[in-house]
């Protein structure tokens, strides 16, 4: 991922990254923005190795489904492909340098995903209204661009206080969570 100067988008060091006034997210070199549980790891633990936008806004994503995700023989399991396209989709806003969250999403499965084998997801924005993405995409396979599934979906732009309304909601709740000021709790 670059910035609009052509820069590498900063990575910035541990700590929360979702700010009101939009920060990068920790990314790996290839330009993947981490979420929490893949950023202790260093890498996208779903597989995808690259991220950008194409000329026309779109964004691209080049992964293979792990091993360690395979659901019957050589196939992706369905619950990887869902989270794979929950992700890539929702990459387009941070792309566009916007925090989104999922609101809803409905995924086609078109055909199994093989595991170990190149995979491209592609995602546009279908529309925009207000605060909603309306957002689609697909996985193919490659090199055939074989489409394997298809997803849609509306994602909410949100700031830095979504996390912390969502942290005031949950100790209402009752109950004891992980410690979230270790960072070991839910983003």
């Amino acid at each position: 991922m670059s910035t609009s100067t052509g820069e590498p988008a900063a990575t910035p060091p541990g700590g929360h990254w979702a700010g009101a006034d939009f920060q990068e997210p920790p990314r790996t070199p290839g330009g993947v923005a981490l979420c929490g549980a893949c950023r202790v790891a260093g890498a996208c633990r779903l597989g995808v190795q690259h991220e950008r936008l194409d000329e026309e806004g779109a964004a691209l994503f080049e992964l293979t489904c792990p091993r360690d995700q395979e659901g019957g023989p050589d196939v992706a399991h369905g619950g990887w492909t869902a989270a794979v396209l929950d992700d890539c989709l929702g990459h387009l806003p941070l792309l566009h340098r916007v925090l989104s969250v999922t609101a809803e999403l409905t995924v086609s499965f078109v055909k199994p995903v093989p595991v170990l084998r190149p995979l491209e997801v592609r995602a546009w924005v279908e529309r925009r209204e207000g605060s909603r993405w309306y957002i689609r995409g697909e996985m193919v396979l490659l090199p055939t661009r074989a489409v394997l599934a298809r997803a849609s979906g509306i994602w909410v732009t949100r700031d830095q206080g979504h996390f912390a309304r969502h942290q005031a909601w949950l100790a209402g709740q009752g109950g004891s969570g992980a410690d979230t000021s270790t960072g070991t709790g839910a983003d």
